[in-house]
Order: structure tokens, then sequence, then C-alpha cells
């Protein structure tokens, strides 16, 4: 990983929202945008701009069913997102 990926990933993990929408998807395992979004207190447009940014670094993966989309953490995450997610508290 060279400075420009890191920083990147760095900075998409340096925001406390992103930070509570992983912690939140670590207890439960799958969640639907509206369920995220009720969960962290933040609207569904806001929501799924920070859902975006953690998918856009392979935090997240998302399924479409129907009208909803779910999104759950990575099973294959990467090292350092990995190590994020494990230092994160349980989301209460």
């Amino acid at each position: 990983m060279n400075e420009k990926e890191l920083e990147r990933l760095l900075k998409a993990l340096g925001n406390k929202r992103r930070l509570a929408i992983l912690a939140y998807l670590k207890k439960v395992k799958e969640s639907s945008v509206g369920e995220i979004a009720s969960h962290i207190k933040l609207s569904l447009k806001a929501t799924s701009k920070h859902l975006s940014v953690l998918y856009g670094i392979d935090a997240l993966e998302k399924e479409q069913r129907s009208l909803n989309v779910f999104y759950r953490l990575n099973s294959k995450l990467p090292p350092i997102i990995k190590h994020v997610s494990n230092a994160l508290p349980e989301y209460s």
C-alpha cells in the first residue's frame, strides 16, 4: 500500500459517524440503510454518503433486495480496517 492509498483509508476512517457505522454493523452483522440511519441518528442522505465512502475503501459489502440496500462488513477486510474495527467499542 502506498502513501496515497493509506491517506485515503485513514481519511475515510477518521470520521465519528463512519466509525459508528462500522461498530453498529460489527454488532448486528447486516442492516439496511434506513436501520443504520436510525441507529446513528442521521438522515438517510447523509448516512448513504458515509456508507458510500466505507464501501469505496472495501470496508463494506452491499446487497440490493427489492427497494432496500443492505450493508455488512466486508468478509475480507483490508488489514488496517480490520484492526480499526477490532478496536471499536461495542455500539450501544
